[in-house]
């Protein structure tokens, strides 16, 4: 089994940003030549159906590589593009709601986009952004600074990029190492690079794990599933989930709570051995070793 990864900060000029997987930047190879298209160089150009904005660039892209992925999808009525200004022109905005003392969640509506929502976590230290949104409002920007601003920001996964770069240069920071009792680990599935944020002091000192749709809280209480994609209903493989569960029983980690990707969406205790046993129903009904009514 693979050890469990721990991110490497990377110095830059404002917040910090570590990410999985696949990377927005370069589009410029993926833009059109010749087109009539208006230009885009001032007003980034932000994908109608993931709300991932990309580099200015004079042209249009014609495509999304994150919606070409096999883990998204593109529209049936093919790309479709927005940009932040039109967003806000047409009303989306954030709600800010706590999820506990300093976890606090920011999700956009009405909903856009894949429909998560961010969690702000104030560690005493410093306050870290897990996962973004693309809609940064007045509102939220004030609240926000209010707050403490933003020191460092971490992202599970490619679905959730958004408008992490703007994200950064709004709240400008100079610390580049995590801090506070949180820990950011690399436990791939749903991507490769894949993370999850566990913070010790979350639920009261008994642990937070953050997970994005990495690990993804469902409606049962207590089940969590994984998938290699959601929209498509396609299966990670037993090997992989099995391998997930002993990254997770093997970190030393505790938590009480787990934090899925949605509002709604979380297991509120004895969230790590529901982790555990979610893996072994998930590998068991794959494997077709979990006795069921079908089975007798």
């Amino acid at each position: 089994m693979f050890p469990p990864r721990f991110w490497p900060a990377a110095k830059t000029r404002s917040s910090l940003v570590v990410t999985a997987g696949l990377s927005p930047q370069g589009v410029k190879s993926l833009t059109q030549t010749g087109s009539d298209m208006p230009s885009t160089s001032q007003n980034p150009c932000v994908c109608f159906t993931c709300g991932t904005q990309f580099a200015p660039t004079d042209l249009e892209p014609i495509c999304c590589p994150i919606c070409e992925d096999d883990r998204q999808y593109v529209a049936t009525g093919g790309q479709r593009w927005t940009t932040h200004t039109q967003l806000l022109e047409e009303g989306y905005h954030n709600a800010l709601r706590a999820e506990e003392p300093c976890v606090l969640g920011i999700g956009t509506e009405p909903s856009f986009a894949i429909g998560q929502r961010a969690l702000l976590i104030q560690t005493g230290e410093g306050n870290i952004l897990w996962d973004c949104v693309t809609v940064l409002d007045g509102d939220t920007r004030a609240r926000i600074h209010e707050l403490g601003g933003v020191q460092a920001i971490a992202i599970s996964h490619p679905h959730f990029y958004s408008r992490m770069a703007d994200w950064a240069e709004e709240f400008q920071a100079k610390r580049l190492e995590l801090f506070g009792g949180a820990t950011l680990l690399r436990l791939g599935g749903h991507f490769p690079g894949s993370a999850v944020l566990h913070w010790a002091p979350g639920a009261d000192r008994r642990g937070i794990l953050c997970t994005g749709d990495t690990i993804q809280a469902v409606p049962r209480a207590g089940y969590v599933s994984f998938m290699y994609s959601y929209p498509n209903l396609l299966p990670l493989p037993a090997d992989e989930v099995e391998r997930i569960r002993s990254a997770v029983e093997g970190w030393g980690l505790d938590f009480e709570v787990l934090y899925g990707g949605w509002f709604g969406r979380a297991v509120h205790e004895d969230a790590k051995a529901a982790v555990l046993q979610s893996a072994d129903r998930y590998v068991g009904l794959l494997r077709g070793t979990l006795k069921k009514h079908w089975n007798s």
